[in-house]
């Protein structure tokens, strides 16, 4: 199985659930790790979610936006003002081959307000360009120091076993 995980970290939380995402989908085959940049990046935290709420897009680093080759493929985001972060969204309206694949999304946060709308709304942009199924998880800021916790998480929406 060969698998993608894509995901933006403003501050370090989401880039650590992404590493224990990874390190769990190596053990069923192959894993391509793709940390977002973003070029038009703010410093304000405020003036980020700003973006976010208003639905702006980034100007992204090369990144590779070509998700074909890949079994699983995996987006992760923090929750912006109810919101995937504007590096997120930007990437997932412009990858491609993600027609009959199988999605998992994962959130970082804080206070848990916006999470399910968060993920809904990659799901939505997403299921228009043919994904498969969905499956999700979410961790709170709080927790993401928790390996243990985080890989509970991943294993609750994605057993390790020969069949997935």
């Amino acid at each position: 199985m060969k698998s993608a995980v894509v995901y933006y970290s403003y501050n370090g939380n989401t880039k650590k659930v992404a590493g224990v995402l990874s390190e769990f989908l190596s053990a069923k085959g192959r894993v391509e790790v793709f940390a977002l940049r973003s070029q038009d990046e703010s410093s304000s935290f405020l003036r980020q979610c700003k973006r976010a709420f208003s639905n702006t897009r980034a100007t992204l680093e090369e990144v590779n936006f070509e998700l074909g080759p890949y079994d699983v493929i995996c987006f992760g985001t923090p929750v912006w003002a109810f919101a995937p972060a504007p590096a997120m969204n930007t990437y997932l309206d412009k990858c491609a081959g993600v027609a009959g694949k199988d999605v998992v999304l994962f959130s970082t946060y804080g206070s848990g307000t916006g999470k399910n709308r968060c993920l809904k709304l990659m799901q939505n942009i997403l299921s228009r360009k043919g994904a498969k199924s969905f499956k999700a998880f979410g961790v709170q800021q709080g927790k993401v120091q928790d390996k243990e916790f985080v890989l509970s998480q991943i294993k609750a929406v994605m057993p390790l076993s020969p069949n997935g």
